[in-house]
């Protein structure tokens, strides 16, 4: 049993790794034994202190910066990761960002930003990487999707377009490699504990009360509770599981909610 949950020694890249959600999962699989590839392309400084965290933890990690938008430095980086660190045998597409603005106050360039960044990105990191684990017949692709990828809310209409998108593109990167033995599925995660979440979280905040409520497990989820899904998706596990979204939250896709007096 234990041999089917195995990722040690497995080489993991996870874009936008260097907090967060994506530090979470860069933690739960280098503790499980993978070898941590942490990206980031807003500062060295950051990937450096990133990598340094998790090698304090026991963790083997390594970082390399480089824009997931732009093609020509992602071929490059990846030949750089797979000649000095070695074949990328499971790939986490997390960098993402979202501006929270209402659509007729958007502007084309804000949409298009967001777009490139949570759409655009794993396309082209996929594409590259996926040409390896074709070559040798193995590989484990994760989209780290949303809840926006099956619902709408206020002010976030690219973020929900892309993340909607990445779900289909999760599907049809599924229909085509899947005869390679390399399987390709989103984890949507729910409402986490983050320090970007921190502000809203206090008791008290309408937002804060709103999550409690509307989550069947009455709470924000913990980075930590990323782990399990993470682990089973890059391990032989989940070798005939393709195209699959794994929502991580706490329940809230499977309800309606509740009136804000019901117990």
């Amino acid at each position: 049993m234990n041999d089917l949950f195995d990722v040690k020694g497995k080489i993991a890249l996870i874009t936008g790794s260097t907090h967060g959600l994506g530090m979470a999962m860069a933690k739960g699989l280098g503790q499980a034994g993978a070898t941590i590839v942490v990206n980031g392309n807003s500062s060295q400084q950051k990937i450096d202190e990133a990598v340094q965290l998790l090698q304090s933890e026991g963790i083997n990690a390594v970082g390399y910066k480089f824009n997931v938008t732009d093609e020509k430095e992602v071929i490059a980086s990846v030949q750089k990761i797979e000649s000095e660190v070695g074949p990328i045998q499971i790939l986490i597409n997390n960098a993402g960002i979202i501006k929270r603005i209402p659509i007729l106050e958007m502007e084309v360039s804000d949409f298009r930003e967001v777009i490139d960044i949570d759409l655009v990105s794993p396309f082209i990191v996929s594409k590259q990487v996926a040409k390896g684990m074709i070559e040798r017949r193995q590989g484990k692709i994760i989209n780290i999707c949303s809840m926006m990828s099956e619902l709408g809310r206020n002010t976030v209409s690219a973020y929900a377009a892309a993340k909607g998108g990445l779900k289909m593109l999760t599907k049809n990167m599924a229909t085509e490699w899947a005869k390679y033995n390399v399987q390709i599925n989103g984890i949507g995660p729910g409402y986490f504990a983050t320090e970007q979440t921190e502000p809203i979280r206090v008791d008290g905040h309408p937002f804060n009360e709103f999550i409690i409520n509307r989550t069947p497990a009455a709470k924000w989820g913990d980075p930590s509770d990323l782990t399990g899904a993470t682990i089973f998706l890059s391990s032989k596990a989940s070798d005939f599981v393709n195209g699959h979204i794994l929502y991580v939250d706490g329940g809230i896709l499977a309800t309606i909610g509740k009136p804000s007096n019901e117990n």
